[in-house]
């Protein structure tokens, strides 16, 4: 007889949580998206006023930190960074979490992708950047990336991580995709409003990823009981 499940009941019960989240999230998302397209795309009052407070305020050490972060938040880092998550999460065969990480990370690139066509947000003005941009502004790319990943990372964490560092372990990439996302305005490449976009897309991105596991897991789950009984 194969051990017993005793995660099976409380994660059949931990559904409602990854959906408020996408819920909440992906009605503020909506809610932004529709007041952007009514603008078409011009900046809000706040954006200005961000913006314009970071040019005056961003001696050189402040851009050059900003652009150490940034360049860790997209591309190849980025999806290095997917790989070990996934591969440390893996319970099993290593390659396959590490290739399971990347498609992770490449499904919150699609809706994103076609989100920011949709919108074509254009960026603030190149003369402001201290930092090479491309594509459109909404939601923010690197924001978006860098979020996913750090889900990926806290749940390599939360699965692996044993010792006292746990906590810290779990916090850090967060406060990294954060901080990433903080860059872009500091770099006056996004709007503020483009940041917050990325992190409401990967927040829906993250609660609709764990409904698909929660679901193939009651299923799992579901399907091992059914043959238990009947067993003689």
């Amino acid at each position: 007889m194969p051990p017993p499940d005793v995660d099976g009941p409380r994660a059949r019960g931990a559904w409602w949580l990854p959906a408020v989240l996408v819920v909440v999230c992906g009605s503020l998302l909506a809610a932004l998206v529709i007041a952007t397209a009514g603008a078409h795309g011009a900046p809000f009052g706040v954006d200005s006023h961000v913006h314009g407070w970071v040019l005056v305020h961003r001696p050189s050490w402040v851009r050059d930190g900003a652009v150490g972060v940034t360049v860790t938040g997209s591309g190849v880092p980025a999806y290095v960074l997917a790989a070990l998550a996934g591969a440390l999460a893996a319970r099993t065969v290593r390659w396959y979490g590490a290739l399971l990480g990347i498609v992770a990370l490449a499904s919150a690139q699609l809706p994103r992708i076609v989100l920011a066509s949709v919108l074509a947000r254009p960026r603030p003005p190149v003369a402001d950047w201290a930092f090479s941009a491309s594509g459109w502004a909404m939601p923010s790319g690197h924001t978006t990336t860098s979020m996913a990943v750090a889900v990926l990372l806290t749940v390599a964490a939360h699965r692996r991580a044993r010792s006292r560092l746990r906590p810290v372990l779990l916090i850090l990439p967060v406060v990294w995709a954060v901080a990433v996302g903080v860059s872009r305005v500091v770099l006056g490449v996004h709007w503020p409003t483009d940041v917050l976009a990325g992190w409401l897309l990967a927040a829906c991105w993250a609660g609709s990823a764990a409904l698909v596991v929660h679901g193939l897991r009651c299923r799992k789950t579901g399907a091992v009981t059914s043959k238990e009984r009947q067993r003689p």
